[in-house]
């Protein structure tokens, strides 16, 4: 299945203690359904001293489920469903509520 989501697209969160924030995708795990944004669901994690690392708590953001997660239309700015057609031979990825191409 092709991907609707991919690494660098601007997404809003549509559930969760996130709801309605904006954030950029860093990753994006297809087999697990999950992607990470830069900047939300973020978790602490202790981490150890070492050499080559202070230890400490460590802000990190965890992964998201790619249902929780909406692309922002890039005419109108809100959330918006990701559809797929052919333009000149080539498959294109298009917001749904304006019909804009995202990557052409």
């Amino acid at each position: 299945m092709a991907a609707k989501l991919k690494k660098g697209d601007k997404v809003v969160v549509l559930t969760g203690k996130d709801k309605g924030r904006e954030g950029t995708i860093l990753s994006v795990d297809p087999k697990a359904g999950k992607a990470v944004v830069d900047g939300l669901n973020i978790a602490i994690r202790h981490q150890k001293q070492s050499q080559a690392s202070q230890g400490g708590r460590i802000a990190k953001a965890m992964p998201i489920d790619l249902s929780n997660l909406a692309f922002v239309d890039p005419k109108e700015g809100g959330p918006t469903r990701v559809g797929f057609r052919v333009e000149d031979g080539k498959k294109v990825r298009y917001a749904k509520k304006s019909g804009e191409v995202i990557d052409a």
